[in-house]
């Protein structure tokens, strides 16, 4: 079974990367590299000032998961990469069409569009989302926002056949993150993503060996759809608090559960 891989170029896509290509025929991968474009505001650096005084850990945990991963997985395999600012573009289409693969693997990129989807693969096309679909739908910051939201056990991982809508596909396989509430938000983001990996991997071989699974999210449920936008500081804040609040309360049960 031919794989090609769509990911975002950041070392936990390098992680997965290296893990795909150890276990399955990975003959493409391309890589998304994005050109920031961040328009300043006043306001927006008010909030970059507060966020560094009293907000940190939340980007800390960001980029040392990167770190984490930058030190076990420093580069891609050595397998034929397209590195691209746009994985919807006409070079990114026509490099994986020339490798006919029997299934495409996506993490990490943004919203793929109608001309990519059109591409003939024999499976179909996997999307990674961290968060248990469809009860949340929030983009990379998936786990952050289930802490925010006080939604603690929608924390995992969610496998789904791609399609044009946000995270809407049906589903292959989708499982909850063990968590220890008392670990740091960076342990925690490491845990989560460490799970996303692994039941990728499951979830490939479980297609590669035959197996077929198409759920509807329709007919499991309904949630609701967070957008980046929306994440500012009162989000932060309330992720903080709410993280706090389930470590005191893990430590409460834990004391009546000695008595």
């Amino acid at each position: 079974m031919k794989i090609v891989l769509w990911l975002g170029n950041e070392p936990n896509q390098k992680a997965l990367a290296s893990k795909m290509a150890v276990q399955f025929d990975v003959v493409g991968i391309v890589t998304e590299t994005r050109k920031q474009q961040r328009k300043i505001t006043v306001q927006k650096i008010k909030h970059s000032i507060i966020e560094r005084l009293f907000l940190s850990s939340i980007n800390k945990a960001w980029w040392g998961l990167q770190n984490y991963y930058q030190k076990y997985y420093s580069n891609f395999p050595e397998i034929a990469r397209l590195d691209i600012e746009n994985i919807n573009s006409n070079e990114a289409e026509q490099f994986t069409r020339n490798l006919k693969p029997d299934l495409i693997i996506v993490s990490g990129t943004r919203l793929i569009k109608k001309e990519m989807l059109s591409i003939p693969v024999k499976h179909g096309i996997l999307n990674l989302h961290t968060g248990l679909s469809p009860y949340i739908k929030s983009g990379p910051n998936c786990t952050n926002w289930c802490i925010a939201t006080k939604q603690f056990h929608l924390v995992g991982n969610t496998i789904m056949w791609i399609d044009e809508g946000i995270d809407s596909g049906n589903i292959v396989t989708t499982e909850q993150t063990d968590i220890d509430w008392e670990q740091s938000l960076l342990d925690i983001h490491i845990n989560v993503m460490e799970h996303a990996h692994n039941l990728y991997l499951k979830a490939v071989n479980f297609i590669q060996v035959g197996g077929r699974s198409n759920v509807a999210q329709k007919e499991i449920g309904e949630g609701k759809t967070n957008y980046t936008k929306e994440w500012g500081l009162k989000q932060k804040i309330q992720l903080l608090k709410n993280l706090k609040q389930v470590r005191k309360m893990n430590k409460e049960n834990i004391t009546e559960k000695k008595k």
